[in-house]
């Protein structure tokens, strides 16, 4: 399915997240410091990049302040998703801000850019218009657009519930973002109709990284329903092997073709 709006800039920048040639994404966010705490207590960022990189990673997600404890040379053959968006958990965990702009990630070399909105949160207008605002100045600068949208609030009991997600999905697509990061349903029909119905690529969101076995199932599962690839942070960074852990991951993504294609 062709996408819509194209400029030069921004099909410069589509091949490149895109360069595998599967028609899938592989991508591996790493912004959980802001939200959680450290993820790597030995502060060896660099070296975990590394091994993404040169493993079947398609693109990490990363805040400003990160790059500059990674190598330049990882991005030879890897994508830059700068992540626009903050909040931690020890307040309210549902609430996110914008804490880098679309011109600044450019400045740092981003060949997209990604925002986190949780629909049903007590901060969701904010989330909203700040998701609408982002898409606008991604598209005034040809840049590709990740939205990171669940359905997480205090009146939320399944984020996994089939309406909720194609309800995440829409917005995602809606206000302009060109791909979806979302939490997926379990059922196989539900998967299928979320994958069909959306008309961005849908990238599955990781799943419990506590029970990996299940969650590569399920993210297996969601690649047959049609999903555009994959997006894996802690089920990556948590392996015991978090190389072995991306090309398992990769080899779901490009082995076979998504429904979506560019």
């Amino acid at each position: 399915m062709p996408y819509n709006n194209e400029t030069f800039a921004r099909r410069v920048r589509l091949d490149r997240l895109y360069r595998s040639g599967s028609g899938g994404l592989l991508v591996v966010p790493l912004d959980h410091p802001v939200s959680g705490g450290p993820i790597i207590h030995s502060g060896r960022l660099d070296r975990l990049v590394g091994e993404l990189a040169g493993n079947g990673t398609d693109a990490v997600v990363l805040h400003k302040g990160a790059l500059r404890q990674v190598q330049a040379r990882w991005f030879r053959d890897l994508s830059l998703i700068v992540h626009l968006s903050a909040g931690t958990g020890l307040s309210d965990p549902d609430a996110k801000v914008l804490v880098c702009t679309v011109e600044e990630a450019l400045r740092l070399g981003a060949d997209a850019i990604s925002v986190h909105v949780n629909a049903g949160a007590a901060t969701e207008a904010r989330q909203l218009a700040d998701l609408g605002a982002v898409a606008g100045a991604c598209e005034r600068w040809g840049v590709p657009l990740l939205a990171m949208v669940y359905a997480r609030g205090p009146a939320i009991a399944d984020q996994r519930a089939p309406r909720l997600v194609a309800h995440a999905a829409a917005i995602a697509a809606e206000l302009g973002a060109d791909l979806v990061k979302t939490a997926m349903p379990s059922g196989a029909a539900d998967l299928a109709a979320l994958t069909a119905g959306c008309p961005i690529p849908v990238l599955a969101a990781g799943g419990d990284a506590h029970d990996g076995p299940a969650a590569l199932a399920h993210l297996a599962g969601a690649m047959r329903a049609g999903a555009g690839g994959i997006a894996a942070g802690r089920l990556v960074f948590n392996a015991p092997d978090p190389a072995a852990m991306v090309r398992r991951l990769a080899a779901l993504v490009h082995d076979r073709a998504p429904a979506h294609s560019r």
